[in-house]
């Protein structure tokens, strides 16, 4: 299996783990709060001097390579649709909000 460009970050391998677990309503509900943080951020980055210039070679791999839909989350849109939408911000970003969403989930 080949590694995934955040699988060596222990708390989105966690959340995704968590997210795999909970039910049909609280995906849906938790996909649209996610999308808004993601919206809210690039708003942000839209406003800042110097715009980021990429996401990375492996993370556009990664965007094209879900359309092949091989993980759990691909088959299911709404959140299929929030793991994409984080994805594309800034790698910081994407793994503050794995670790927001983890500590979360954990409580």
């Amino acid at each position: 299996m080949k590694n995934r460009w955040y699988d060596n970050h222990r708390e989105t391998l966690n959340t995704l783990d968590i997210l795999k677990k909970l039910d049909k309503d609280s995906k849906v509900r938790l996909s649209i709060d996610i999308i808004d943080i993601a919206n809210q951020i690039k708003s942000i980055h839209r406003e800042e001097d110097e715009p980021l210039l990429s996401i990375g070679l492996e993370r556009v791999l990664g965007l094209y390579q879900s359309s092949n839909s091989r993980r759990w989350y691909d088959k299911q849109c709404d959140l299929d649709t929030a793991i994409r939408t984080i994805s594309t911000l800034p790698r910081e970003d994407f793994l503050n909000i794995m670790e927001g969403l983890c500590i979360s989930l954990n409580d």
